[in-house]
């Protein structure tokens, strides 16, 4: 799959193409709806770099593979990807599987530059081959369960489904909660249906769910059976993987997917340039971009960075991590070593917590920003 022709009057481009690899979510089970906005974001900084000139007067080219939340696809396409002679990877939204195509692009040699995932353990070992624009799952949730905390919440239960990204979440939320008093209470989705969830909830004295569970099952049954509960009438609901970010959200739910609190990745207010891509990837979608499109057209602005600066040669692309400086849509990006996190780490993108306006749906409110 490649991106749309440039624009006319832009600066030409020839001569065989620059090929990036792109992992994308676009099928189920994977959230296609993210996976569709992560590649219009790519798919629009693409077609800027080639209206201006693309690399060296060479072309940029997308090559997309839909990983479908499926870990071992993804690593089969990043198989494939290498022996195509891509440059580089981009993209990929599901944390466990950014982890199996890290790892395969780390033992390929293949530089991959992970647009969306948080699980900070994304590879099992210190490489120079992978860098990442999301910030690691530990910051973000540690901020989450603060606003929790200073809302008055310190009973919490998680409706869990098994996954290495949950249990890291879990495992976040109860090492910041525990000191300061918070209890973390876990309801395996793998065995009750939505109305026992509310049974457990209410027999545990919980004053917040956090709903660490795929999307739109069982998440939304979930919330249904929640919102319509008396005994459950002042229960918070939250997710903080961000499921409320995307328009599906608020088509299933409607006003009961209203005040679920989130993590997003944005400043507030957007620059010049976060403000102008927006316009664009708006036009792109038919709907408000989210933050997963922000981050895909980050991803190629830096790769395209890296590219010119550079060349295509893997290696040497590999080793410009930690000389990247590159004004993206949401502030300059620099890539580091940072504790605990074995790739090279953009420390840190700008953090919200927002919620759906019970008034507006449309609206998002901002809880808290760090």
């Amino acid at each position: 799959m490649t991106t749309s022709p440039s624009s006319p009057g832009a600066a030409p481009t020839d001569g065989p193409s620059v090929r990036i690899g792109a992992l994308v979510p676009l099928s189920r089970p994977g959230w296609a709806d993210a996976g569709r906005h992560l590649l219009a974001g790519l798919e629009t900084a693409v077609h800027e770099v080639n209206g201006a000139g693309g690399i060296a007067g060479r072309p940029l080219e997308l090559v997309v593979r839909d990983t479908a939340a499926d870990p071992e696809k993804a690593a089969a396409a990043v198989d494939e990807l290498f022996r195509l002679g891509v440059a580089a990877l981009a993209g990929e939204y599901h944390s466990v599987v950014a982890r199996a195509a890290a790892a395969r692009a780390d033992a390929l040699g293949l530089p991959f530059l992970c647009s969306s995932a948080v699980l900070d353990a994304l590879t099992e070992q210190p490489t120079d081959w992978v860098a990442r624009l999301a910030p690691a799952q530990s910051r973000g949730w540690r901020l989450y369960a603060d606003f929790l905390l200073d809302a008055g919440h310190s009973r919490i239960a998680v409706a869990t489904q098994p996954s290495v990204y949950w249990a890291s979440g879990t495992r976040i939320l109860r090492d910041h909660l525990a000191p300061r008093g918070g209890t973390v209470v876990e309801v395996d989705m793998s065995t009750l249906a939505p109305m026992d969830v509310c049974d457990e909830l209410v027999r545990h004295r919980a004053t917040a769910l956090l709903l660490l569970v795929g999307h739109p099952e069982p998440a939304v049954p979930v919330v249904r059976a929640v919102r319509h509960d008396e005994r459950l009438a002042e229960l918070l609901i939250g997710a903080p993987a961000g499921q409320p970010e995307l328009p599906e959200w608020a088509s299933l739910l409607g006003d009961d997917g209203t005040a679920i609190p989130f993590l997003r990745y944005l400043p507030e207010p957007l620059g010049p340039l976060g403000a102008r891509v927006a316009t664009t990837l708006r036009e792109r979608l038919g709907e408000p971009p989210s933050f997963v499109a922000f981050e895909g057209y980050d991803t190629i602005t830096v790769l395209a960075d890296v590219l010119r600066s550079h060349g295509t040669d893997r290696a040497r692309i590999a080793a410009s991590w930690p000389h990247v400086a590159v004004e993206g849509t949401r502030g300059k990006i620099r890539f580091s070593r940072v504790p605990g996190i074995d790739v090279w780490q953009w420390a840190w993108p700008p953090l919200q917590v927002v919620d759906r306006d019970p008034a507006e749906p449309g609206r998002f409110r901002i809880l808290r920003t760090g």
